[in-house]
Formats: structure tokens, sequence, C-alpha cells
């Protein structure tokens, strides 16, 4: 078959660009390590879990983190989002070292809404004016006789909704009593049980909502199966369209970033960063970047949730969390230059 000689010259162009991309990329991440100190404020309390921060925006002088919280954490349960869980906000001066806790910024939804039985993971994005909260939200297992929630590997599944605000401080609403994103009716479909762990990015004239999705085929396997895919939409409230496959595997606690031109993310299971120079292709630009010890759940400052750029600054410090047995908490990290 005759080629389209400049098309196909233009895509050889293309995908050695990629590759010399990618090739910095790695070279990049490659050099760098996470370093952790105290989140004053957010750190430990005993008896209190904290988790599952969010990127982290800044107002004015003021930097703003939202989190799960669980302020009577209940041992059995590990301090996991599904029990208790609210959404909670607290503020810095200080670049992230010192936090004052503002509040409850969003309960659970009321008796039979998708979200009643708990509210967590937290991503914030300010758009058009107003402040939008993403969370996930799960009610009871359908079906159990006392209306408790069982974490089953069947029918408990997760869904993503989006409050606002026009502060960062709130009060936020939500903006109906639907979740925007919600599991693939398919169940071989690799989000067809869980979606969660939104996301956000502003790029190419859409709102790109990164999330965690976790097949019902995976079955008793838990976060093993967890891997990165992404919906779209015109608003930032939605709908949004699923982009439809997996775009990064072991991605069990979405973080993503814009890096350069493209999008930067770090693979919790397999603890490598990875690149995208088109926010998708991932899984063909491999960078397998490992790092020693890994940030867990972990909120990057995000300069670009509040104003929107074309080329990102990369990764520089962010809120992460600390599984210590019962009572999580948050601490910070930064990224730093590998001693050689």
């Amino acid at each position: 078959m005759r080629k389209n000689f400049p098309t196909y010259w233009l895509l050889l162009f293309l995908m050695g660009t990629n590759f010399v991309l990618a090739q910095d990329m790695q070279a990049h991440f490659k050099g760098i390590e996470y370093k952790f100190t105290e989140a004053k404020g957010i750190g430990f309390e005993k008896g209190v879990t904290r988790r599952d921060p969010s990127d982290v925006i800044k107002v004015g002088q003021t930097y703003y983190v939202y989190y799960t919280k669980i302020p009577d954490a209940q041992p059995e349960y590990w301090g996991a989002g599904y029990w208790g869980a609210s959404v909670w906000c607290a503020k810095s001066e200080d670049e992230g070292f010192s936090w004052t806790e503002v509040g409850q910024m969003l309960d659970v939804g009321a008796t039979g809404q998708w979200d009643s039985q708990a509210v967590f993971t937290p991503n914030i994005l300010f758009a058009a004016g107003k402040y939008y909260l993403y969370y996930t939200g799960v009610k009871p297992t359908p079906g159990n006789a006392k209306g408790e929630f069982e974490n089953n590997n069947i029918s408990d599944i997760t869904a993503i909704g989006v409050a606002v605000a026009d502060s960062p401080e709130g009060p936020f609403k939500r903006i109906n009593q639907t979740p925007i994103l919600k599991v693939s009716v398919e169940p071989e479909k690799f989000d067809s049980y869980r979606v969660d762990d939104a996301s956000l990015l502003y790029r190419n004239g859409l709102y790109w909502l990164y999330y965690k999705g976790r097949s019902l085929l995976g079955g008793q396997g838990g976060p093993a199966h967890t891997a990165m895919g992404v919906a779209y939409a015109k608003n930032p409230e939605g709908p949004y369209t699923k982009f439809g496959d997996e775009i990064l595997e072991r991605s069990h606690e979405v973080l993503i970033w814009p890096q350069g031109t493209g999008v930067a993310a770090f693979a919790s299971l397999s603890e490598t960063f990875e690149y995208a120079p088109d926010g998708i292709d991932f899984m063909s630009n491999k960078l397998n970047a490992k790092v020693d010890k890994r940030a867990v759940a972990p909120g990057a400052f995000r300069p670009d949730l509040t104003h929107p750029v074309v080329v990102g600054e990369g990764l520089q410090w962010g809120i992460s969390m600390i599984p210590n047995q019962h009572e999580c908490y948050l601490v910070r990290f930064e990224l730093t230059l590998k001693h050689r």
C-alpha cells in the first residue's frame, strides 16, 4: 500500500519526539526521591484517622488541603473510609509545614442516597469562579438486614460526586443527588466495581477527571487489580464521558500533575513515576522510575488547579498519608535529589 509520505514522516517524527521526552523524563525521575516531614495540625492524633489527602491548592497566600476524616476511628476497621468517614479541610500559611483544621466540608448523604454510608477521597478544582469538591461515596450494602456496610466485592460499589462552593472553606453543596461518574455496567470492564480517587486537570479545552477503577472480575484480589482511567467533560460538573479503557495499570492511588506539556503520574503499586505526552498513553511510555520509599495516597501541590497552565512546573511537594495501624495521619512530602 502506498504511504502518504508527509503523514508517514510526521508520525515517525512524533514517535521519535515522544521517545526523547520519555527518556528525558525517566532520567529526571530516577534522580529524585521523596522526603517526609511533619505536617503539624493534621498529624498523628490518638483515636482519629486523617487519610487520603486531596491535591493542595493556593488561594491568595493560603494553602488548602481536603481529606477523609474519621473522628472516632474504630480499630476493627483499620481506619478505612468506608466506615463513618466525611470530608474535612485544613489550611496553611507556610507551604504545608503547619496546618489549622477548618472543619467538615461534606457529610454523608441523606438516608437511601448513593453516598449515605460514607464520603471520602476528596479532590478540589477552582473553575468559573467556583470551588468544586469531588468525592467518593458509598451506601450501606443493599439487602443487609441491619442496614450495615459489608465491604463485599459484589454489590458494595462506589461512585464519584461533586459539591460546589463560592469559597475554599465552604459551605459546599451537592450539585444534585446523583453521581457524576458511575461504575461500568459491563463486568469485564476495569471499572465495573470501583470508581474512586478523582484527580482533575484542565487540558485542551476540557476537564479531565482521572480516577481509579477495579473490576468485578477481580473478586477478592483487592487493590492489586486497580488501574487508572480518565473521563472528560466540557464543564467541571459534567456530564463526563469515559475514555473507556485503563490507561495506567497498578495505580491504586491516583496522583497526576502537568509535567511540561504532558502529564506525569505516580503508579502506587509499582512505586514508579510514569509519563504520557498526550495525557493518556502511559502504557507505551513506561518510565518505570522506581522510588525506594513512596508517598502513600498522596496529593500534590497543584498551582494549575486554580490557574490552568499549558506548561506544567512539575511535582514539588504535597501531603501524604501514614497508614499507622488504626489511626492514619498526614505528613508533608517533597521531592529532593538523591544522595550519590
